[in-house]
């Protein structure tokens, strides 16, 4: 007996030793987690204090880009108006576009503007015997229905080719949402209204409905990026068939604030539920711009529209590429092209 008691005394001691083991690993391993915690936090917190000291540089960059900018296109454009023409190798921040070779759309056709004589002598097609002033054909790229993960994107090729545009954005709150919000003014675009929620029955029930929806996006674009807008755009259009309501209301609602809509004359047709070709958009989007002194493009700013962003640095080339045409955002100078007439006088 005294043999077996002292085996079940010495498993007994093993497995007291084996549960202290287990007692001081599991109290190591508790005392060390806070410990390598706070050492991954600590790196974490050091590159997080790098990237946001890179990207306040990258704004104070950018305002000083922009603001150099809009002095170029100011400068240019007062060039074009008194001396009524301008060289379609530039854009309107004066900087030469490079060496690629544009694709004219079928409707395009620099012959039906200009001719020439028996001497070779380039003349304008007009019908009368001396040349006349050319027209400055202005043209406006707005984008509806964003922010959207694509706007970075957007923002980036705008840059690239040193031209602004106009959204007309809807109101989304989420983070990165504030800080495309922010890109869009940041780098020198207009920032245009185009209802909070987009919700076409709710918004026009009533012209009571409407101010409510607006005076909220109004006030969020104002409180995130500090700009009060101006510019607004309907959803659907001043001209939509969904409102039971006579849109005249709604436009002198906006009018009572000094807000102005803005319709489009050219559609690259991105808005509907089919997914276009690069191909089809590029062809909408250029559709009559050299018939016209004023064009308004519209296009989206969608997730779901990433042919857009494919079709968008194309679009651009080529109305940079034709005669005596200017890529403008809309400001308080545009004039506004709308589907519905508000002349009181008539």
């Amino acid at each position: 007996m005294s043999g077996e008691n002292a085996r079940t005394a010495g498993s007994r001691q093993k497995r007291v030793q084996r549960l202290k083991k287990c007692i001081i690993f599991t109290l190591l391993l508790f005392s060390l987690t806070p410990a390598l915690l706070c050492v991954f936090l600590f790196f974490k917190l050091q590159g997080m204090s790098g990237k946001l000291e890179e990207l306040a540089a990258r704004v104070e960059f950018v305002a000083g880009e922009n603001a150099a900018q809009q002095a170029l296109m100011q400068e240019l454009m007062q060039k074009i108006l008194t001396t009524g023409g301008g060289s379609q190798e530039q854009n309107v921040a004066g900087r030469e576009l490079p060496g690629y070779e544009l694709e004219s759309p079928e409707h395009f056709n620099a012959d039906d503007r200009f001719g020439e004589t028996e001497e070779g002598q380039e003349v304008y097609d007009t019908g009368s015997e001396a040349p006349e002033t050319p027209v400055i054909h202005k043209v406006y790229l707005t984008f509806d229905d964003g922010p959207s993960t694509n706007t970075e994107k957007i923002l980036d090729i705008l840059d690239e080719y040193n031209v602004k545009a106009t959204f007309f954005v809807v109101g989304k709150e989420n983070d990165w949402a504030k800080e495309a919000l922010v890109g869009i003014v940041e780098r020198g675009h207009t920032l245009g209204m185009h209802s909070y929620s987009h919700q076409y029955s709710a918004i026009y029930a009533s012209v009571e409905d409407f101010a409510e929806d607006f005076v909220k996006l109004r006030g969020y674009l104002e409180d995130v990026t500090g700009v009060i807008s101006n510019v607004y755009r309907f959803p659907g259009g001043s001209s939509n068939s969904i409102s039971n309501l006579d849109m005249h209301e709604f436009a002198e609602y906006l009018e009572s604030w000094d807000v102005r809509f803005f319709d489009w004359n050219a559609a690259s047709g991105d808005g509907g539920q089919k997914l276009l070709t690069v191909g089809e958009l590029v062809k909408n989007s250029l559709a009559g711009i050299e018939n016209r002194e004023t064009t308004i493009i519209l296009l989206h700013d969608a997730v779901s529209k990433p042919t857009t962003v494919e079709a968008l640095p194309t679009i651009i080339e080529n109305i940079l590429a034709m005669e005596n045409t200017v890529i403008l955002p809309i400001t308080e100078e545009t004039r506004p092209i709308q589907h519905i007439h508000m002349d009181k006088n008539e």
